[in-house]
This record gives C-alpha cells, structure tokens and sequence, in this order.
C-alpha cells in the first residue's frame, strides 16, 4: 500500500468519509468535515497510524494532503 493510499485511509475513518473524496489535491476547505475538531482529531489520527510525534507549530501545515504528505515524507515515512 502507497503512502498516499494509507493516508487517504486514515483521513477518511477519521473524517468519517468515503476515502474516494479523499484526493491527492484534498484541502480543508474542501471538507465540511475537515473542521477544527477533526483536525485535531486527524492530528491524533496521523501520530498514531504512523509512529509520528507532531508538534503543535506544525499542526497548521497539515490542512492538506499535499502538506500531510510531505510533513510524513520528511519524518523518514514512506
């Protein structure tokens, strides 16, 4: 499974959406769902699935796949 494929996977269960409306280009405005709660929650989400720890300064950058996928690529995630 791509990262992207485990990503959309986690973004969904979390947000409670078809992982189909999860795209490459996805962002929170995109997503009514996406709001501030299930951010944090997505936060939690992602720190768990992928053996994160994120920082609550870059919590900001990850209101996008784009900026969730390059956030884990940098941790070493692949």
């Amino acid at each position: 499974m791509s990262l992207f494929e485990r990503v959309q996977e986690t973004v969904a269960a979390t947000l409670k959406v078809p992982p189909e409306k999860i795209t490459r280009e996805l962002r929170d405005e995109d997503l009514a769902a996406w709001d501030s709660l299930g951010h944090v929650n997505l936060v939690m989400a992602l720190e768990q699935t992928f053996g994160v720890y994120i920082e609550v300064e870059d919590f900001a950058n990850l209101n996008s796949i784009p900026g969730i996928m390059g956030f884990l690529e940098k941790q070493g995630v692949s």
